[in-house]
């Protein structure tokens, strides 16, 4: 017989895991060229200018997409080669601003004087609660191009809300997304 200390125990236990399983991450999609043979892929290199330097430079946040892509790719068998790459790969980020609007029934009292029964009289009614949630959504894409034939072969696309992180954080979130975009890539380096 569980005394009821354990049996509370259980019980948080169960609505930590509970509550585990519903934090959610970014959407992932991808997209494949169904006429893409992947095993004639054994290198990469990265697209000029990569459209997340859409203004010309880099930036810390382009080269820690970078840093995270090769990585992934190489993790795959991928060799990387400036000078003769059969993938080419690029990479974009945007943030749209969102809104989210939650209508909440609600069951409120009126209280008013009835001559009729002289005394306070109890008059329920339903309102709607209106509330609006405005936040940032981030899109990253990572696009795979066959270097040779200039057409898109894989696209992996992350959409989730955007988190204000500090600096040291920054590099973890990247990493993350970056890895969970290529977590649904299915291929491996063909042989060089």
């Amino acid at each position: 017989m569980r005394t009821p200390v354990a049996a509370t125990r259980l019980a948080l236990l169960l609505l930590v895991v509970l509550l585990a399983g519903c934090a959610t991450g970014p959407r992932i999609t991808t997209d494949t060229d169904p006429s893409a043979d992947f095993s004639r892929y054994s290198s990469f290199a990265f697209f000029e200018p990569l459209a997340v330097e859409d203004k010309g430079y880099a930036t810390p946040a382009s080269q820690r997409m970078k840093s995270a892509a090769r990585r992934e790719m190489e993790a795959r068998g991928y060799v990387y080669d400036e000078a003769r790459p059969d993938l080419l790969v690029n990479i974009n980020a945007y943030i749209n601003e969102r809104q989210d609007v939650i209508s909440t029934p609600q069951l409120q009292q009126r209280l008013y004087y009835d001559y009729r029964f002289r005394g306070y009289v109890s008059s329920s009614y339903w309102v709607n609660r209106t509330d609006v949630y405005n936040y940032a959504e981030g899109t990253l894409n990572v696009d795979l191009v066959d270097a040779r034939e200039k057409q898109l072969v894989w696209e992996g696309v992350a959409v989730g809300r955007m988190a204000n992180t500090k600096p040291s954080e920054r590099d973890a979130r990247v990493n993350q997304a970056i890895g969970e975009i290529f977590a649904q890539y299915p291929h491996r380096a063909g042989p060089r």
